[in-house]
């Protein structure tokens, strides 16, 4: 079947056949290769993304299966609005030479995320993926009945804002159930996109250019981009094995006159440390002291097994100052519906609502309804899911011992942190490549989660939030084919 197509360019126009543009896509596709070989073509600032683009029609991806990835056979492209893509990519960098690199300078530093990196290498290789934070397993069928119900009832247009009532009021009943603290769900509760979209909008709308803002490393990497977009100044005090406690005498002296914020975590990823009621006590003084905001990502609250969650809005003297941030994914094993939502109060709320206005405006409105149903839920499903977590967790951690990690204890969260330098690899960039390619295993390399990648350099972590038989099989793997080196 012939199917014609129309391309346009500036005082140019091309129509032809599926064929001859087959023939022409492979043409600048080799043109481009030797451009790219000569060098001429790293000038025009896409040094990583161009030699990707020129294979990208020859071959698709492959896909993951709960424990194993099964290889697609490779075919050509046959959808001719894919080639359009493709063949416009081609041409962009020669188009775009003379301009040079237009990223903006506070985010030059930052590449492709890391979980993009390894989950796309998983696929590459076939390996099973341990180090993307997302369950291989569905999330619970009364909250998807809930969002299917929620879209056959019409609820498929903007929501308010801040959220829908619904949800805003399921939140507030559960944060009391929680913490014990009363909070009005009209004027201290925004619905976001997610929690990271919940950090973006806490530090876009409460943080000013110059501000210092203290990071615990290691840190979920978002932290570090949005504080950088904020033209924030970042300080860090460091966790460090094997039981990741607060350095408080390095806290101490990393706030200052100009500390606007501290940043914090619990439970904490990467290392699934918890932070203490003594910890958290002593920055709420400091902070309470040196007149400093905190910001606290509790998504995984519910995944606390061996000590209980403390949020510290709870704390005495806290709320005032405290902005809250959570979400659904974690807990419900729902991470692309990405609903979350921000805690605090109004004089502080007002800021949140200001960026997240001009961020995202609003969330998806039946993901909203069916998330007020979830959060309903009874005590039992909670009891059950850290039941489960549990012994996922186990067979992990029994796996990684037995083949040779020294592992970190993990209190919450559903990630392990281990040492890798018994297996002889110089980094955890290094080992991660070797695990992925002839383990078919793969991991995170925890350095990218520190401001100094020395730092992490002996870390990576692994997750557990897949099914006891995509465990099992990657223990079994790294038992045959890891080796001390």
């Amino acid at each position: 079947m012939q199917v014609q197509c129309t391309w346009t360019f500036p005082q140019m126009r091309f129509r032809h056949s599926t064929s001859t543009f087959l023939s022409l896509s492979k043409h600048l596709s080799e043109s481009f290769s030797v451009r790219i070989g000569s060098g001429r073509g790293r000038s025009c600032g896409y040094p990583s993304f161009v030699p990707t683009m020129s294979t990208v029609s020859t071959e698709k991806d492959t896909v993951s299966t709960p424990s194993e990835s099964i290889q697609k056979t490779p075919q050509p492209l046959q959808d001719v609005a894919e080639l359009g893509v493709s063949l416009v990519l081609l041409l962009l960098p020669s188009r775009e030479s003379s301009m040079g690199n237009r990223v903006a300078k506070r985010l030059e530093k930052f590449k492709t995320t890391i979980f993009t990196q390894m989950s796309n290498l998983a696929i590459k290789h076939g390996a099973i993926n341990l180090g993307q934070g997302f369950p291989n397993f569905d999330g619970p069928e009364f909250v998807k009945e809930a969002a299917i119900q929620a879209i056959n009832d019409g609820k498929n247009q903007y929501a308010r804002g801040y959220g829908v009532p619904e949800l805003n009021n399921a939140i507030a009943e559960r944060f009391k159930k929680d913490t014990g603290l009363s909070v009005d769900p009209e004027k201290e509760i925004t619905v976001t996109s997610g929690c990271t979209e919940a950090i973006a909008a806490t530090i876009l709308g409460l943080i000013n250019p110059g501000d210092e803002v203290i990071l615990f490393a290691p840190f979920y990497d978002s932290y570090e981009a949005t504080l950088s977009m904020a033209g924030a100044n970042v300080k860090c005090v460091t966790l460090r094995p094997p039981d990741f406690a607060v350095p408080i005498n390095e806290l101490k002296s990393a706030i200052s006159k100009n500390t606007r914020a501290v940043l914090i975590n619990t439970p904490h990823n990467p290392t699934g440390k918890m932070f203490t009621r003594e910890e958290l006590n002593v920055i709420a003084s400091l902070c309470i002291e040196n007149d400093v905001l905190v910001f606290t990502d509790e998504v995984y609250d519910k995944l606390a097994f061996e000590m209980d969650h403390i949020s510290m809005a709870s704390l005495p003297g806290m709320f005032e100052r405290t902005v809250t941030m959570n979400s659904l994914g974690k807990t419900f094993s729902l991470t692309g519906w990405k609903i979350g939502w921000a805690i605090a109060p109004p004089h502080l709320t007002w800021g949140v609502r200001q960026a997240h206005a001009f961020l995202t405006f609003a969330t998806s409105t039946p993901m909203q309804w069916a998330t007020s149903v979830a959060l309903r839920a009874p005590d039992s499903y909670y009891e059950e899911l850290k039941r489960d977590y549990m012994t996922k967790k186990a067979i992990l951690v029994e796996g990684l011992e037995a083949v040779g990690f020294k592992v970190f204890p993990s209190s919450g969260t559903y990630f392990v942190v281990v040492d890798h330098t018994p297996f002889g690899l110089e980094n955890d960039i290094a080992f991660c490549e070797y695990l992925i390619e002839e383990v078919g295993v793969v991991a995170i390399p925890t350095s990218v989660f520190y401001l100094n990648p020395e730092d992490g350099k002996n870390l990576v972590r692994f997750t557990f939030c897949k099914d006891e038989e995509t465990l099992k099989a990657a223990v079994k793997r790294m038992k045959e084919k890891l080796m001390r080196k």
